[in-house]
């Protein structure tokens, strides 16, 4: 009976094709469209995060009315949308109508989720905030033999970023 590897699947070490590192996201990006400009196979590549944190950055307080009114902009907006939706299939100008009545029922059931949403969490949680999702190192790594002329092609553009760090394996 086989056995199954019990480690996570990590597409850095598996491929043993990492042309080079780079410390945030764009550069790594500027590497891949470099290489899209010299036309080379790009449907070879991977652009690999690792050392992952989450990052929330904290815009602001939130308290019962500034929930309401985010919730009345969010129903305002779903409430456009399907007024719009609707008067696709209206005939005359009763359309504005639609549009109108879903836009206000739509802020007035938004504020009134909000409310009741935040009012819900007791306090726990009184800010607003957006979260993301953070590398500390991107890896470009090459599939299917390319990876000598990745190099090449990055080395003339001056776009080689840090040497390939070996994978380190928790």
């Amino acid at each position: 009976m086989a056995q199954i590897d019990p480690t996570p699947f990590d597409p850095v070490h598996a491929a043993w094709n990492t042309v080079a590192s780079y410390d945030d996201y764009e550069a790594a990006q500027a590497a891949v469209d470099r290489l899209s400009d010299e036309r080379f196979p790009v449907e070879n590549l991977d652009i690999v995060g690792s050392g992952l944190r989450l990052v929330e950055h904290v815009t602001g307080r939130l308290t019962k009315g500034r929930a309401a009114a985010l919730g009345a902009a969010s129903g305002a907006w779903f409430g456009l949308f399907i007024g719009l939706l609707v008067g696709l299939f209206t005939p005359g100008p009763t359309w504005l109508g639609l549009i109108l009545g879903g836009v206000l029922i739509g802020a007035v059931w938004g504020a009134v989720f909000g409310f009741a949403g935040h009012a819900a969490t007791g306090g726990r949680r009184d800010f607003a905030s957006t979260r993301t999702l953070v590398a500390s190192r991107y890896d470009l790594v090459v599939r299917g033999g390319h990876a000598e002329r990745a190099r090449a092609v990055l080395e003339r553009a001056g776009l080689v970023g840090d040497r390939p760090q070996p994978y380190d394996r928790p």
